[in-house]
């Protein structure tokens, strides 16, 4: 071997090495990422292992993961070139949760108690066959022709489905996903969440003007958070919503037992209303502040679904916990793509579902009020569309949206909901030139 070669291998290790070196403290991070997807997608989804490795896990630095599961203990796992292997575990009822070795997973294994009653109303009321309807004043050809450009492959888009005036106008799905497959609605689990507080204000359980009930804080200037700074992501607090590196956001969803204290345990760097900063530590705070409602733990683990989800029939719906038994109200909600669909009916009704009022009409009005600070696209963690993003929409068009293009799109003019699920956002996936298709289909 001559020496040019020796040292171009000799430059090629130490370029490795210094590159190992580099990215080591991410490998945690990412087969973290790679066991928790891999375990809930197989686990709650029923997806197979290559179709996660080959869309769900395949982008940036993620793809270098290797993953396996071990179906009888319905565990997770992942690896990058065999280092920093990470495990997932799934619970009934609870979701898959990554395994830290300072909480034993054991701890936390009460599961909600869920009602699955059948109602006996078409969808989306109900879950009886939809009605099927042809609206004169619908160009149904250019229906197709709007989802055919947001199924096409570059656009990478799962599911679509279009409520009109309490009916299905138009759904597809792209292969090995149908009306039953549980989606993953990242952050659109946050106005889930939301919602929640807005029920339980209904029902004159707490004040979103009441401020964070959380001793440690009563001392210094966060004693003047509220609820609703909270809600509006404006508290005034630290926090780094970065996906690319080792953040807090990253940190949180893949090395915290308790996701509820990250945010809590962060610096002032504002007062309250002064900045809008976005940040899954302040949802996920919510999500622990909302436990504090309730005198044990198994009617905070009931409340969402005999509350909210189960009350309008979203079956499909899971809410993950984390490894002390927080809801990851952040990220973490499951549900087919006609249960998305259904929290969008209900905010499309003023909060009502088949007579019975869930959250009060004026909690609307609340949501969707621009933050201060958010030029016009954030309400109560809700999207806006209320400075005019996206100029063929209706200004008050309104949505929960997720990582990687989930959305729910609650048009209150239109008489209309607009789910789309997928792997790419905006610029890949259009947000205004989908929904102008549509809207231009409707005379």
């Amino acid at each position: 071997m001559n020496k040019n070669l020796k040292r171009l291998i000799l430059l090629f290790l130490v370029a490795l090495l210094a590159t190992i070196a580099w990215q080591y403290p991410k490998l945690n991070l990412i087969s973290g990422f790679a066991a928790k997807s891999t375990a809930s997608s197989i686990f709650i989804a029923g997806r197979s292992l290559n179709s996660v490795t080959e869309n769900d896990n395949n982008v940036p630095l993620i793809k270098l993961a290797e993953s396996h599961y071990d179906a009888t203990e319905k565990k997770g796992f992942a690896s990058v070139f065999g280092l920093m292997e990470r495990e997932a575990v799934c619970r009934d009822g609870l979701g898959c949760v990554l395994v830290n070795g300072d909480i034993d997973v054991e701890l936390y294994t009460q599961i909600p108690s869920r009602s699955s009653k059948h109602i006996e109303l078409p969808y989306p009321s109900g879950h009886e066959n939809p009605v099927d309807t042809v609206f004169e004043n619908v160009n149904y050809k250019q229906i197709e022709k709007a989802l055919d450009h947001v199924f096409a492959d570059t656009v990478k888009t799962r599911t679509a489905l279009i409520l009109y005036k309490d009916h299905i106008l138009a759904e597809r799905y792209t292969s090995g996903f149908d009306a039953s497959t549980p989606i993953l609605g990242w952050s659109m689990t946050k106005s889930v969440l939301a919602t929640l507080f807005g029920i339980l204000e209904y029902q004159r359980k707490l004040s979103v003007s009441d401020p964070v009930p959380l001793p440690s804080w009563r001392e210094d200037e966060r004693k003047y958070i509220t609820l609703n700074h909270l809600l509006r992501m404006q508290s005034g607090l630290a926090w780094d919503e970065d996906y690319s590196t080792i953040s807090d956001v990253t940190k949180m969803l893949f090395k915290e037992s308790n996701m509820a204290g990250s945010q809590a345990k962060k610096e002032v760097i504002a007062k309250p209303t002064d900045v809008w900063n976005y940040s899954s530590g302040t949802s996920n705070l919510l999500s622990g502040l909302m436990r504090t409602k309730f005198d044990d733990y198994q009617n905070y683990l009931n409340y969402p679904y005999k509350a909210l989800i189960d009350k309008i029939g979203m079956h499909s719906m899971l809410l993950e916990t984390d490894l002390v038994g927080n809801f990851v109200g952040s990220s973490y909600g499951w549900a087919n793509t006609r249960d998305w669909g259904r929290f969008g009916q209900l905010y499309l009704h003023n909060g009502n579902w088949n007579g019975e009022q869930l959250f009060d009409p004026n909690w609307i009005s609340y949501v969707t009020t621009p933050t201060l600070h958010s030029d016009g696209t954030y309400g109560a963690h809700f999207w806006l569309n209320a400075n005019g993003k996206f100029p063929d929409v209706p200004r008050d068009m309104y949505s929960a949206n997720g990582y990687q293009g989930q959305h729910v799109f609650i048009i209150p003019s239109k008489d209309m909901v607009i789910v789309r699920t997928g792997l790419a956002e905006d610029p890949q996936f259009n947000t205004n030139t989908f929904i102008k298709e549509i809207l231009e289909a409707i005379q």
